[in-house]
């Protein structure tokens, strides 16, 4: 697996959590930030799980789970409320961007797998 993703994955994780930390915790956005926080972290380290020499089976298995984890921090990304904050809005289309990339790399990943 590739060091320089690992960390771009860590990176989003760790985006995530400062995003989920500047955000407000009121009663809407309080279970969409422990979801985000929970499915960001795991787009890392399922990754990082696929790396481990199981064999190619487990490898596409891990890799798939990373996606799917992506998959759902863009959609509490999405839910998530910024109450017209600029800097929150911008910060939050920023994750849902990078999110989006990391989805695309995993689906490569995956067809490269052998689907």
């Amino acid at each position: 697996m590739s060091q320089e993703l690992e960390m771009r994955f860590f990176r989003f994780a760790e985006r995530s959590r400062d995003f989920c930390r500047s955000v407000k915790w009121d009663i809407i956005n309080t279970e969409y930030i422990r979801q985000l926080i929970r499915s960001s972290g795991s787009v890392s380290a399922n990754y990082i799980e696929a790396s481990d020499d199981l064999g190619k089976a487990d490898e596409k298995m891990k890799i798939k789970i990373s996606r799917r984890e992506v998959k759902e921090s863009i959609q509490w990304l999405r839910l998530m409320l910024t109450y017209e904050n600029e800097q929150l809005e911008i910060e939050r289309r920023w994750l849902v961007s990078e999110a989006e990339e990391i989805r695309k790399i995993l689906s490569a990943i995956i067809n490269k797998l052998g689907g």
